[in-house]
């Protein structure tokens, strides 16, 4: 038994292409979601509306928090974060995205954008 299999290369190209640029918007939707979700410790808004973005490369896309506090916030749950701007402001802002109610989100968002980019 003969077995002969034709690559259309073109084809491989398109999905991948299309495949980095759902990763790009589901961030873009997953930022959006977060700061209506009100998670993230909030005083001037900068480290939530300017130093948060999305960042794309070549080879895929990275949600970047590049304010010099936002390890230090994310990491400590003992602080006393200010509820008055964001009323759910607090350490770990993304681990329902990671672990808890919204882990399949992602995932979801991912599979609906690049349906559409693609038709498949």
């Amino acid at each position: 038994m003969k077995v002969s299999i034709d690559l259309n290369h073109n084809a491989i190209r398109m999905l991948e292409k299309a495949a980095l640029a759902a990763a790009a918007e589901v961030l873009e939707v997953l930022y959006t979601d977060l700061v209506a979700s009100q998670t993230m410790p909030f005083d001037t808004g900068d480290m939530q509306n300017n130093q948060t973005f999305v960042e794309s490369t070549e080879t895929g896309a990275v949600l970047i928090t590049g304010s010099p506090q936002a390890r230090r916030l994310y990491y400590h749950p003992e602080y006393n974060f200010q509820l008055g701007k964001n009323a759910n402001a607090g350490a770990y802002w993304l681990e329902p995205y990671i672990n808890g109610s919204k882990k399949e989100f992602v995932q979801t968002e991912f599979k609906e954008i690049f349906r559409r980019r693609t038709g498949i």
